[in-house]
């Protein structure tokens, strides 16, 4: 019998199963996904937000404890448990050395996300690289790994886990580590957890998946029903505003629209909704899905001039470009009369200052609803840019609630065998609202304890046996 077994194939995935191997366990890991399309939303992301008290290789200055719980507490709006949070805000500080160990490289931030330079490591070739080195070293500690290998129940006595399930097919284990996503990719559910709004609409009818495909909850709705406790509320989530030309699942990071703080961002009626310049953009790109999901038939644009080229990192596909602004207008088929109000409302009422995008800076609105609190600068230097933006969620906040071990719980009782990481767990610590990097801060730490917990629970097992 195998000693762990590792349902799920991300970033947590992959932390727990080489955990527990380092731990002496012998490790069976079972991604749903093929082998081409591996790893999760892990394949998508780019960085990891680490807590340090000084300058560290490719992190500058000091991001300390206090000010990245902080940080933590304003997007989530206090809806957090910060012991746990807590944990994996410490375990940041101290985990690249072991990924680095597991063939994990590191870059500083390219221009374009510098904003970003002091709080978060950036992963040399992507995610997709640091997925490929953990597959690779974990082949090469003897972890087993099986691809097309979709879990689909378990085998539970009580709050113990006896075995996984493929169909068919029964794969017992002596401890578990669940770490097999959200439930972002199940349309259904997203339709039923967002429900139908004032207007009529079903908003989840026009949400894109920034990610995999594979995470359908199948065995988070499994766990619910078995009557695992969870936590979050289902229509959290990690919602970015993309490019409305992206594909269903997987447009990952290119597809995202950084110019948000950069211009203005309208409806489709031609009126702004929010503030853009709110705060510095790692802070806030993931508040403008949830925005835009909040607007007529969930779709928004963003609008800037010339001035902002060469300022953020641009998107796969172009904007739409026009020398004039009514020119734009009617090529975004906006209400021309009512896109120019906005436009020449939001112009008269810029007092620029200087311009800085790197600080918080004194380019401002005044007299507006709603106000642009900072890089407040007029639109008007041709040619004029128009990135029609929709709703893409990257993953969902509901979960399984954990301790510091990471064990599920039932009726408030955590599990002896059964553990959970990443985002079937995350929901502890973001209870809503995202800032850049912390979803793999979570995956990472709670990974990494996931399985050497799991390694431990086995061990006991076999000694007891």
């Amino acid at each position: 019998m195998i000693d762990v077994l590792v349902i799920g194939g991300g970033n947590a995935a992959l932390c727990a199963a080489l955990m527990a191997r380092e731990a002496g366990a012998s490790v069976l890991l079972l991604e749903a996904a093929p082998r081409e399309w591996r790893g999760g939303n892990s394949q998508h992301t780019r960085n990891l937000r680490c807590m340090h008290d000084g300058p560290q290789d490719v992190l500058v200055d000091a991001y300390p404890e206090e000010e990245f719980w902080q940080d933590l507490l304003k997007v989530t709006g206090g809806i957090t448990d910060e012991k746990l949070a807590r944990i994996a805000i410490r375990a940041s500080a101290t985990c690249r050395d072991w990924m680095r160990k597991h063939g994990v490289n590191f870059q500083p931030p390219l221009s374009g996300a510098l904003h970003v330079a002091r709080t978060n490591a950036f992963f040399m070739g992507g995610g997709k690289a640091l997925v490929n080195a953990y597959y690779r070293s974990a082949e090469s500690m003897g972890v087993q790994i099986r691809y097309n290998a979709p879990v689909d129940s378990l085998e539970l006595d009580g709050d113990r886990f006896v075995a996984a399930r493929i169909g068919d097919e029964r794969i017992p284990a002596r401890a578990c580590v669940l770490a097999a996503g959200g439930f972002e990719s199940n349309l259904q559910w997203l339709r039923e957890a967002w429900g139908q709004n004032e207007r009529g609409e079903w908003p989840a009818d026009n949400f894109l998946i920034r990610g995999t495909r594979f995470n359908q909850g199948v065995l988070l709705r499994f766990m619910m029903d078995a009557g695992a406790d969870v936590v979050g509320d289902p229509s959290q989530s990690h919602c970015v505003a993309i490019d409305a030309r992206a594909p269903l699942y997987d447009g990952g990071i290119c597809t995202r629209i950084d110019c948000v703080s950069l211009g203005i961002v309208v409806n489709r009626d031609a009126e702004r909704f929010y503030d853009e310049g709110e705060d510095f953009w790692p802070k806030r790109y993931a508040i403008w899905g949830r925005l835009t999901a909040m607007q007529p038939g969930q779709i928004a644009y963003s609008i800037i001039d010339a001035k902002a080229i060469g300022r953020f990192m641009p998107p796969v596909f172009p904007g739409i470009k026009a020398d004039t602004l009514p020119e734009l207008a009617r090529k975004l088929e906006l209400d021309e009369q009512r896109f120019m109000h906005t436009v020449n409302t939001f112009n008269a009422a810029c007092r620029v200052g200087t311009f800085d995008h790197t600080t918080l800076d004194d380019c401002r609105t005044e007299g507006l609803t709603p106000p642009k609190t900072h890089w407040a600068r007029p639109i008007d230097k041709p040619p004029f840019y128009g990135y029609a933006v929709r709703p893409g969620i990257t993953f969902t906040y509901l979960g399984l609630k954990v301790n510091e071990h990471a064990a599920v719980h039932f009726g408030g009782k955590p599990s002896g065998n059964l553990f959970v990481a990443g985002e079937m767990m995350a929901g502890n610590v973001l209870g809503k609202g995202y800032t850049a990097g912390v979803g793999m801060t979570i995956g990472t730490a709670f990974g990494r304890i996931a399985g050497t917990q799991a390694a431990l629970a086995a061990r006991r097992q076999r000694e007891g046996a």
